[in-house]
């Protein structure tokens, strides 16, 4: 049944770009971070951020009305549990995931566009340039994982292994999240060679560096390091058209042992492909993003999967977002 829409729904919908756009102009501009710790007036913040005082000043007292700012007549402050989310260190860091949404945000206003022509969004570095923006995507994916991988992992029903190939691990959350739960178990990550460093730096933090083998490397066109008895796909296949998983799957297949398996986590879709809502969602996403990418159903996945001759292929975790996982046998 469709919704019973009224005129002040609609209103509201078209209109929540702006609250996102005003955190999304202070995380780039890393304003929480250059301004916390003690209060501050606007001219003082236009110093420090080297920005046009009446601009800084009407971004400061949206940020004061939406409660993300303190304000007390002419000053204003950082409060403490806005800084754990909207600093760089802060505990429950959100700052890089913001940053990568308003990467999202600039393509995602060529929707129209990109529909009349097929083609994805143009590409427009945010104000802290193409090298930070590739680290704050990095550390997006360390956002959304970090919190959850160790749980997820704990909570799999994943059959034995000895040697995990984490392919495109990025940050390494998930690689560690794997060696956590089995103390005995090795590893290599595959990832860009630009992606690596950065990997290096958590696994080493989480005390695991001697366990782990870093490969650089670009699936696309370098064959995948052999050996592993587990190899784990997380958030790539929806950037890939069906060919390109494929091929992705067939990688996968000579790299890992006989009688091992592969784990996917993704969006899985259902067939009617309008649920999950958030899979409709990030389907738009990679569609004003990349040229080939889209969200696939389980029975989408399965078949490529058994094309690149993977047997029993089932749903192991289902999920409303991206933390559903999809298992396979490698025949």
């Amino acid at each position: 049944m469709s919704k019973d829409w009224a005129p002040g729904d609609l209103a509201s919908m078209v209109r929540g770009y702006q609250n996102a756009a005003v955190v999304m102009a202070a995380a780039e501009l890393e304003l929480f971070d250059r301004l916390a710790g003690g209060d501050f007036t606007a001219e003082e913040a236009a110093t420090r951020l080297s920005a046009d005082l009446r601009a800084l000043t009407t971004l400061l007292d949206a940020l004061a009305a939406l409660e993300l700012l303190d304000k007390r007549g002419d000053r204003y402050g950082v409060p403490v549990g806005v800084a754990g989310f909207l600093t760089a260190a802060g505990r429950q860091s959100q700052l890089a995931m913001v940053q990568h949404q308003a990467n999202c945000m600039r393509r995602w206003t060529q929707l129209a566009r990109v529909v009349g022509t097929g083609q994805p969004g143009q590409r427009e570095p945010s104000v802290r340039g193409e090298a930070a923006d590739l680290q704050s995507f990095i550390d997006a994916m360390d956002n959304v994982s970090g919190p959850i991988a160790t749980r997820l992992i704990a909570d799999l029903p994943l059959p034995p292994f000895t040697r995990l190939l984490d392919v495109g691990g990025a940050s390494g959350s998930w690689t560690i999240a794997f060696l956590r739960r089995d103390p005995a178990a090795t590893a290599t990550l595959f990832d860009l060679p630009a992606v690596i460093p950065q990997a290096e730096g958590r696994i080493s933090a989480a005390g695991l560096r001697g366990r782990v083998e870093l490969v650089p490397g670009d699936f696309y066109v370098d064959a995948l390091p052999v050996g592993a008895d587990l190899a784990w796909i997380s958030a790539i296949v929806h950037q890939n058209s069906r060919p390109q998983n494929r091929d992705l799957f067939a990688a996968v297949h000579r790299a890992v042992a006989p009688g091992g398996h592969v784990l996917i986590r993704d969006i899985v879709m259902g067939p009617s492909r309008t649920a999950p809502v958030a899979g409709a969602l990030f389907a738009i996403n990679m569609l004003v993003g990349t040229r080939h990418g889209g969200t696939f159903t389980f029975d989408e996945l399965r078949e490529d999967l058994e094309q690149a001759g993977f047997i029993d292929v089932m749903l192991l975790r289902s999920d409303e977002g991206m933390h559903s996982v999809v298992q396979a046998v490698r025949g």
